[in-house]
């Protein structure tokens, strides 16, 4: 499984919205995001990806995103650091989505 590098570290870190909600930690070797306990982005790799419906993936996806391998996730284009505003915008509503899911409690708790 592919280790992000310490920019995209940083970057992704910078994207993380401040909300008492927002959670950010570490997950298989990567570093994820969630709200209320529900992951809504996060980085494989170098490679960040974001949760969406699907009218919203389709937009991602013509500006050059992939489809990720776990369902209702994208990644964004490349190269992502390069198009903060865009990527943002993408986070919103990756946020909204997972806000407007049920929370989840940690299994660590």
């Amino acid at each position: 499984m592919p280790r992000p590098g310490e920019d995209a570290r940083r970057a992704f870190l910078a994207l993380v919205p401040v909300d008492p909600d927002v959670t950010s930690r570490p997950m298989f070797g990567q570093v994820c995001a969630f709200v209320n306990g529900t992951m809504f982005m996060g980085l494989f790799g170098d490679r960040l990806f974001v949760r969406m419906g699907d009218a919203e993936r389709a937009r991602v996806l013509a500006r050059g995103g992939a489809d990720f391998t776990s369902k209702g996730y994208v990644l964004v284009p490349e190269p992502w650091q390069d198009r903060p505003d865009e990527v943002r915008g993408w986070v919103a509503s990756a946020l909204e989505l997972g806000r407007a899911l049920p929370a989840r409690t940690s299994r660590r708790d």
